[in-house]
């Protein structure tokens, strides 16, 4: 995993899978935003998937899927009510890791 740091908060990367759930524990993460779409690449891992192996391991999870032409008004309304109820810091993940780092970026600059 390619995690970027983009505050005390909040971090990004690219797809994880249910086997990195440990890894993300261990590095202090307590929740996970999945901003993927279920079904987006062959051999892509189901959310309901790494959910299971998430709360498992006692983290928390929400699931905010971006379509590949970026977010709407819902993701950003979702995203805001997510970061409010998870406890952090947070992981979010999509293919690349962009998505989840629109969805904070436009958080941020709606915080101002």
């Amino acid at each position: 995993m390619d995690i970027k740091k983009l505050s005390g908060q909040f971090a990004t990367c690219g797809q994880v899978v249910p086997g990195d759930m440990d890894e993300i524990k261990k590095l202090g993460f307590k929740s996970l935003v999945c901003a993927r779409p279920d079904g987006e690449a062959e051999g892509q891992p189901p959310f309901a998937e790494i959910d299971k192996s998430a709360r498992a391991q006692g983290l928390s999870m929400q699931y905010i899927p971006v379509s590949p032409s970026g977010p709407t008004d819902y993701n950003h309304v979702a995203f805001a009510a997510a970061l409010a109820e998870l406890p952090g810091p947070v992981l979010g993940y999509c293919r690349s890791g962009q998505r989840a780092t629109k969805l904070w970026q436009a958080h941020q600059n709606a915080l101002g």
